[in-house]
């Protein structure tokens, strides 16, 4: 068994995510709060604990709605846990539910907490417009104006022009403001870095979306709990799952980020989509006390910074010194889910494992890392077919990873994910 510097071991109890909704141009059905009810409901129904028994809830969300602010403690509050249990919000990007996981296990650690529901939840289609500082001081005028003249008077003074130019929140969310680069536009420098080309690009995508299919049609993702719509609609899976994916078909597609030659495509990115992911973490105590399952133990957590223009290399940054501490090599750990926000970013960090300078240079090892076996990468497919709703992937792929293992009799796996910003997170994941 692996060591770990935790003062009291951090267990996962188990987890449950909704299925990870594809946006289509419209407003989603659901909340953030609604998506992270609906899988804490399903979680807490099937294990021996009541919701009051639960000591805090931690939520990651980058972008709560306007009627959510603390979602952690509306999640909290909605799921009947009483006004005991407190609850709050965590936000780091990409990393937002890993963020909430790594919260949770300090507050487990020191005694603070024993039982602790935490990870993520966004709802990315209903990310609110920005108006301009003309369009909003407007707005400020009208609402100051008491008189009916007086507010008369202000229609006459609308900046046409700024009304017409709103900004969608996500759009700012999804670019990078120190570097002035879109997320895909730093995929396309690393992968020019490491000589990732458009075929491998979409290549990767198309096992992600052919591994997910087989997931789905084996009965191997139970993590997955339906969602029930106003409208009577029932989703049971991932709907930007494509199965009829092929090379051909996403070598028609256009590059997004770089119009003149690019090769980062919609098709071989991740999606924008709504979803949430959650998990029961405890102390052993608590193990003990209320005869919980165990799905695995958190054993080391690191967070690594890096330069923003190439921040999908985060991944590689992170997990390496989760290995050195551990005195762990690449071929002993059983599942890796680096969460997939483009198909050349995750190929890029497969191929700075690869690189003797990079590691040397970067990562203060005495060579390369590695080569990591592809049948033990995603095994089940990634955020290109599953989805990337921001705040909740992190909880996602170490609830997944988590899964794999017990599925393949597997002891460690890695969870890691590339956080805009210029950050990776990682987390060494063990099973008893």
């Amino acid at each position: 068994m692996a060591s770990s510097d935790y003062a009291r071991e951090i267990f996962f109890v188990d987890g449950a995510r909704t299925p990870f909704l594809r946006d289509t141009g419209r407003q989603g059905p659901f909340s953030a709060s609604d998506l992270a009810v609906a899988a804490g409901k399903a979680l807490i129904s099937r294990l021996p604990i009541k919701a009051s028994d639960i000591d805090e809830v931690i939520i990651g969300s980058a972008m709560p709605g306007p009627d959510e602010a603390n979602i952690g403690r509306i999640t909290a509050l909605r799921l009947n846990c009483g006004h005991k249990t407190t609850g709050w919000t965590v936000m780091r990007n990409c990393a937002s539910a890993m963020q909430a996981l790594d919260s949770a296990a300090k507050d487990i650690a020191i005694g603070r907490a024993d039982l602790v529901l935490a990870g993520g939840t966004e709802a990315m289609s209903r990310a609110p417009l920005i108006y301009n500082d003309d369009a909003v001081a407007w707005f400020r005028a009208s609402a100051k104006a008491r008189k009916p003249g007086d507010k008369i008077k202000t229609f006459g003074k609308i900046p046409v022009g700024a009304f017409l130019k709103p900004v969608i929140a996500l759009l700012r969310g999804l670019r990078d403001s120190t570097v002035d680069l879109d997320m895909g536009q730093t995929c396309e420098i690393i992968s020019h870095r490491f000589g990732i080309d458009r075929k491998a690009m979409d290549a990767y995508a198309v096992e992600s979306h052919l591994r997910l299919a087989a997931a789905f049609d084996q009965g191997l993702m139970d993590e997955v709990v339906p969602l029930y719509s106003p409208d009577g609609t029932v989703f049971e899976e991932d709907t930007g799952l494509r199965r009829d994916s092929s090379a051909e078909k996403l070598a028609k597609l256009r590059p997004v980020f770089d119009r003149n030659g690019g090769i980062v495509t919609a098709g071989n990115s991740s999606q924008i989509t709504d979803g949430a992911a959650l998990m029961l973490m405890a102390s052993r105590d608590a193990v003990e006390r209320y005869n919980l399952p165990v799905l695995g133990r958190l054993v080391d957590t690191e967070w690594s910074g890096l330069d923003p223009a190439q921040m999908g290399l985060g991944p590689a940054y992170a997990a390496a010194p989760l290995l050195t501490r551990q005195h762990l090599a690449l071929d002993d750990v059983d599942i890796f889910e680096i969460n997939e926000a483009f198909a050349g970013q995750v190929l890029s960090c497969l191929a700075a494992w690869e690189d003797d300078d990079f590691c040397r240079g970067e990562l203060d090892l005495a060579g390369a890392l590695g080569r990591v076996d592809m049948d033990k990468l995603n095994v089940d497919g990634g955020a290109i077919s599953i989805g990337h709703p921001v705040g909740a992937s992190g909880a996602r792929i170490v609830l997944h990873a988590l899964n794999a293992l017990k599925r393949n009799n597997g002891r460690r796996a890695i969870a890691t994910l590339c956080i805009g910003g210029g950050q990776g997170g990682a987390m060494l994941l063990e099973r008893e």
